[in-house]
């Protein structure tokens, strides 16, 4: 099936690497970095959600009504907003973006991340909240008759909406997460299961685990898988490892400044488990596959989405292949240099990943974590992993 692709929505030009120039949110940033996007290929962007950060809600809509067709993730976490509230929030949304909303549900993963917004609950019990959460919002989207809820967490009655997503039956919804509770939630509700970029092997067995818990909660199909890396691209391999040492440098740098940790987080001993298979997996080795590198992730204490490709355009795209062989059908990439490296891999990475899938298409190739033995036969009998340095 076509792959599609995942850029940043960010509101100011600030990353890993590199301290924002402006406010935090900034419009004419926000929307220069969108357009970057839709000309160059991407099919959607994702508005992060942060404690202290610009809303992201009124952000997608101000992006929405000045773009043509670049779609919108929304992130969204519900110790927020009641799930009602947030149904015709998302369904306004929809009718806003002429259907171009899908929406990504953020259970989060550092207790004191949400307890800044007075979300007390355990990560399980937030687990099942969110789980519950979907399941209203579903119902508000698609129901025409008022309707009872008693739960765990929500209670209301004789509830109906007034509106309605353009999307039917309702838009896309996103979610991720690697511990048990994760799979066993996304695995019922989501369309779209994200993971962190990893090892193809180490990605093989979370794509099994999302499908299992898919078809334990009695599913008929299984969500689409959705995979997350940071490239760094060059015009050789040398200048793109030479690029890759530079960007690790600054991010340390900027660490042992204070000025680019998220307020209140620990990344030595991070909660969530997405950040400790992360962490795990540098301690294993730098380099693994065709182009993965981890001291990018190492160097932030696997703080989000932080495994790097390193590469040139046509080696981080048949990395990327080998991914879509395994089952990945939405790539999300995030470069360092948000403005300059969209364009890049835009430019000159999306269309040959597009062009050799729609050939394998074409062709019937098998996909799935089942080809994991065959694509490490392709690479060589690999993983290839080197001892972690410094």
């Amino acid at each position: 099936m076509p792959v599609e692709f995942l850029g940043i929505a960010y509101t100011n030009n600030a990353s890993e690497t590199t301290a924002r120039s402006g406010a935090s949110f900034d419009k004419e940033y926000t929307l220069r970095l969108a357009r970057a996007h839709e000309d160059h290929g991407w099919d959607r962007v994702l508005f992060a959600y942060g404690s202290d950060t610009p809303i992201p809600t009124p952000a997608a809509a101000y992006l929405a009504a000045k773009v043509d067709r670049l779609q919108i993730l929304l992130a969204h976490r519900p110790n927020v907003s009641y799930p009602t509230y947030a149904a015709r929030t998302f369904a306004t949304l929809d009718q806003i973006s002429d259907g171009r909303l899908a929406v990504h549900f953020i259970t989060g993963g550092n207790d004191h991340e949400q307890q800044r917004e007075g979300d007390t609950l355990t990560k399980d019990q937030r687990y099942s909240r969110t789980r519950e959460y979907i399941e209203i919002v579903k119902k508000v989207w698609t129901r025409r008759e008022a309707f009872d809820h008693e739960g765990e967490y929500y209670s209301f009655h004789d509830y109906v909406s007034d509106v309605f997503p353009v999307q039917q039956p309702y838009p896309a919804v996103s979610f991720g997460g690697s511990s048990p509770a994760a799979y066993a939630a996304g695995g019922a509700e989501a369309d779209i299961y994200c993971l962190w970029g990893e090892p193809l092997a180490e990605t093989a067995q979370q794509i099994e685990s999302v499908r299992e818990a898919a078809r334990a909660a009695g599913r008929a199909g299984t969500p689409r898988i959705q995979a997350a890396f940071r490239p760094i691209l060059a015009s050789t391999e040398e200048l793109a490892w030479e690029k890759a040492h530079r960007t690790v440098a600054a991010i340390r740098e900027r660490r042992s400044a204070g000025r680019s940790a998220a307020r209140g987080h620990h990344p030595d001993a991070p909660e969530n488990t997405g950040a400790q298979r992360l962490i795990a997996i540098a301690a294993r080795g730098e380099r693994f596959d065709r182009a993965l590198w981890t001291p990018t992730s190492a160097a932030t204490g696997g703080e989000g989405n932080s495994n790097a490709l390193v590469g040139t355009p046509e080696t981080v795209a048949q990395a990327l292949l080998d991914y879509y062989d395994l089952g990945v059908d939405i790539i999300s990439a995030r470069g360092y240099d948000l403005l300059g490296d969209a364009i890049d891999f835009g430019r000159y990475v999306i269309p040959l990943v597009r062009e050799e899938v729609a050939r394998r298409d074409r062709e019937g190739a098998p996909r799935g974590p089942q080809e994991l033995k065959r694509i490490q036969e392709r690479l060589g009998d690999r993983p290839r992993a080197t001892a972690a340095a410094g």
